[in-house]
């Protein structure tokens, strides 16, 4: 009888760490939702901006890349520039996960955070 009431603390205990964990997960969405990052391309002909949470905000195409209307070239500095912009994002992000999960032991959160392409 005390060995099940001495478990009912235990899952006292998991319930106010999970509700921590929630709120540092949504402080760190929060972060990661406000990290901008930029590529670049072609010695800064081709600039792509990119939040933490992969979204391109913003590219930028120098005018006299249009004007040699060179669509190939043009074609792969935006993949370029884009591309760079995305894997600083995540690195950032990644980053900002594992302050936020610093000091906490979560079983299997390196694995989720890699496939989710965050490190880890």
């Amino acid at each position: 009888m005390f060995e099940q009431l001495k478990n009912l603390g235990n899952i006292g205990s998991m319930m106010q760490q999970a509700q921590q964990m929630q709120g540092k997960m949504a402080e760190a969405k929060e972060k990661v939702t406000g990290i901008r990052v930029e590529g670049i391309a072609g010695g800064e002909m081709v600039k792509v901006q990119a939040t933490g949470d992969m979204k391109i905000v913003a590219v930028h195409i120098e005018q006299s890349l249009i004007e040699g209307q060179d669509r190939e070239m043009i074609e792969e500095l935006v993949a370029a520039a884009t591309n760079q912009a995305l894997q600083k994002a995540k690195e950032e992000a990644a980053a900002i996960m594992a302050e936020v999960a610093g000091g906490m032991n979560i079983p299997g959160l390196g694995d989720a955070l890699s496939k989710l392409g965050l490190g880890g």
